[in-house]
């Protein structure tokens, strides 16, 4: 499970959301969840899933996922974040810059993620993160539960 804090929601990013949640976090006077049950049944299933959430969401998924990967996106300046703000047109300057106080803040938890990458350039980010879930399906522990049936066979005894 990787969980993504990003200040900028893409398409290229999986979100997995729904009614009954292990995160309810606030922000901008919207709130988000995630169906715990969705994300469970894809774990066990194999699968990686991305969330992308906020710090709050993040605490409360990590406490029902301790195995997660905890991945914070940040902007390459706040002058960046702002253009982006700005450039998507849907936000009056009020919000905007509510937005802005409130990025400083949430930005101050990036100590509590185990990777951070900075989004200066969205193909390189998308690469690092790509990057991030490769290495981690090829950590001993996946791979044996991956190759479960071949370790078995390698290690039968000759006959």
């Amino acid at each position: 499970l990787f969980f993504v804090s990003s200040r900028r929601r893409h398409t290229r990013y999986i979100s997995v959301t729904g009614v009954q949640t292990c995160a309810l976090p606030i922000l901008f006077d919207n709130s988000y969840g995630t169906r715990r049950a969705t994300v469970q049944e894809k774990l066990d299933s194999g699968e990686d899933v991305i969330l992308e959430i906020d710090w709050q969401g993040a605490r409360q998924v990590f406490k029902a996922f301790p195995q997660a990967v905890r991945v914070f996106i940040l902007p390459p300046s706040r002058e960046a974040l702002r253009q982006r703000l700005t450039g998507r047109g849907q936000d009056s300057e009020e919000v905007i810059n509510r937005r802005m106080a409130d990025a400083v803040s949430e930005m101050s938890h990036y100590e509590e993620f185990d990777y951070l990458i900075f989004n200066d350039d969205f193909e390189t980010a998308l690469g690092e993160l790509i990057a991030l879930l490769r290495a981690r399906r090829l950590r001993s522990e996946a791979q044996q539960q991956r190759y479960a049936s071949e370790l078995r066979e390698l290690l039968e005894p000759a006959r």
